[in-house]
């Protein structure tokens, strides 16, 4: 099989982290349907993936709140990030392939890899090295909880480009949900996505990624 990224040469790759380098997705959702179940809100967790991948919890309050009649506190909030925590640490796992895929990108871009998350800091950071991925982004990780605006807007994505001093155009995003690849385009980023299931491509590519693959050992510089 050819790879996947012809000789467009990017000279940096930036990482979405939940979904692309982390099968962090389902877990993450397992827990908030639950806690959505208790509040009264029921539904299935491929609902709730399809409700909030890609989104902060804090950025669906209205529907939240709509749904379950409770305000959404910080009390909530907390218990959320420590049940989420814990069930990550016990069940997180590598996105097939994708310890190959970082280390020869790695290696190609001479370390101008980072992650850019809308997750929080201690999650990326935690699953990063829970699978054994944090090794080749220390020092590069970036937030969305940290800038002045999460995805789909493009700060994070800005601020991984600036840190590696790469204009965005020569940086090639890989994303998986329609609201990051929405942050990378408008980021000014070439954009591609992973996706498994060929029934999500066509979003995809609708929001803005110009290729979809949907194995890691496709992500390879010529």
């Amino acid at each position: 099989m050819p790879p996947i990224i012809s000789p467009m040469n990017f000279e940096a790759i930036l990482f979405d982290c939940d979904g692309v380098l982390v099968d962090s997705e389902a877990i993450t959702c397992g827990v908030l349907r639950d806690m959505f179940e208790a509040q009264g809100w029921r539904m299935t967790l491929a609902e709730c993936m399809q409700r909030f991948v890609g989104h902060t919890v804090k950025s669906q309050r209205t529907t939240i709140e709509a749904h379950t009649g409770q305000p959404l506190t910080d009390e909530w909030l907390a218990q959320f990030f420590a049940l989420r925590n814990e069930r990550l640490t016990q069940s997180i796992t590598a996105i097939e392939g994708v310890h190959e895929a970082v280390a020869h990108l790695h290696d190609h871009c001479q370390g101008r890899i980072a992650v850019a998350s809308g997750a929080d800091r201690f999650k990326v950071e935690m699953m990063l090295k829970q699978v054994g991925l944090m090794h080749f982004f220390e020092g590069r990780i970036f937030s969305g909880h940290e800038m002045p605006r999460s995805k789909p807007h493009p700060d994070v994505y800005l601020a991984a480009a600036a840190h590696l001093q790469m204009d965005p155009a020569r940086c090639l995003v890989v994303e998986d949900t329609t609201v990051g690849i929405t942050a990378g385009v408008a980021a000014g980023a070439t954009v591609w996505a992973y996706a498994a299931s060929p029934a999500e491509h066509a979003p995809l590519l609708q929001a803005g990624a110009q290729r979809v693959f949907t194995g890691m050992h496709e992500l390879r510089l010529a």
